[in-house]
């Protein structure tokens, strides 16, 4: 009996390798080498591929995707056409001796132009709470939200923004720290940095009526939306696409310059096709393409900072709303005691 047993494994393990030694082997006959091993390339740019025959194998046929979709190669080059930028797979289906084997390389696809630099007008200067560790600001009906962060200390409130009283607020659990908010469909979303989970409130009561959990997201950064989706930050390149009735992660978008991914994307704010991102730890703002994810803009907020008091719990710049009706944006900062209204334009 342990004879047939000894036989009976030996043969399945003999079978094994031997099928995974030919699984391998096909797999490793092929390589995509791109650009000679440049994989960042320019939107609109032509792309150069070489496959790799390590073994000389006869090729009879080569088809290409680019993700999901077919892209036609002529002399070993196509040309990029995608509408979103960061990072995309190509692959190569490579048909030989009867067989086919899948082979492929990540590209990452950067915008055309470097971002353009923006400063600031100060139009008006209004106070704020000095002890507001401000997370999130939108403007909704005229009327101003924030959300607040650390722990013990995290609240949801709506400001009159030309005194700095707070007129409601609503604390949150201590074991929250709160981040981003955004309205939509006379709700108030709102993200807390690290429990993976979001809240819901009634925007005229303020009462809780429900929660959210993240999906592939790792954390809760920053909202804002289009009237259509939801827009969320959680501290890498991406910034995810969120279906406002389900809350569901349904798609995003990746932040990158003509020259790398860039992932500081922090508090944000949608203004016409654009979101405007506050960067983490700096006194800066991206203006992002919100269908392409490309930078075409970096407003310089230094000097801000110094305008207010200076005290010890002061803290880095983070809140940007748009005010439709005046088309001015108010910038603050996490325990800063003033709020200010700025014109933003082209250096």
């Amino acid at each position: 009996m342990n004879f047939y047993k000894i036989f009976i494994i030996s043969s399945l393990t003999t079978l094994t390798v031997g099928c995974n030694g030919k699984q391998n082997s096909t797999k490793n006959l092929f390589s995509l080498v791109i650009n000679q091993g440049e994989t960042k390339i320019q939107e609109g740019n032509t792309v150069e591929i070489t496959i790799k025959n390590r073994k000389n194998t006869p090729i009879d046929s080569v088809t290409y995707s680019l993700n999901d979709v077919p892209v036609t190669v002529g002399d070993g080059k196509f040309k990029i056409d995608t509408e979103k930028l960061g990072d995309h797979t190509l692959y190569a289906n490579v048909y030989h001796e009867g067989e086919v084997s899948e082979i492929s390389e990540t590209i990452t696809v950067l915008a055309n132009n470097p971002p353009k630099i923006y400063s600031y007008t100060i139009l008006n200067e209004f106070p704020h709470d000095i002890k507001a560790y401000t997370q999130g600001l939108e403007f909704h009906d005229g009327q101003l939200y924030e959300s607040t962060g650390r722990r013990g200390q995290s609240t949801l409130r709506k400001v009159n923004f030309e005194t700095g009283e707070v007129e409601k607020k609503i604390d949150l659990d201590d074991i929250y720290f709160g981040e981003g908010i955004t309205i939509i469909n006379n709700k108030i979303f709102q993200l807390t940095w690290q429990k993976r989970t979001g809240f819901i409130y009634d925007l005229d009561s303020f009462e809780k009526t429900g929660s959210f959990q993240y999906n592939q997201s790792k954390e809760g950064w920053g909202l804002t939306n289009d009237g259509d989706h939801i827009y969320k930050s959680d501290g890498t390149d991406k910034i995810w696409i969120l279906d406002p009735e389900t809350l569901q992660e349904k798609d995003f978008i990746q932040t990158v310059t003509n020259s790398s991914v860039f992932n500081k994307a922090n508090e944000l704010e949608f203004v016409d096709g654009l979101i405007y991102a506050n960067v983490y730890l700096k006194d800066s703002a991206m203006i992002i393409d919100a269908k392409t994810g490309a930078i075409i803009g970096v407003i310089d907020f230094r000097g801000l900072k110094n305008k207010v008091t200076q005290h010890a719990d002061l803290d880095v710049l983070n809140g940007i709303a748009y005010h439709p009706e005046r088309k001015t944006f108010f910038i603050t900062g996490k325990n800063w005691d003033k709020m200010f209204e700025v014109q933003i334009h082209e250096k």
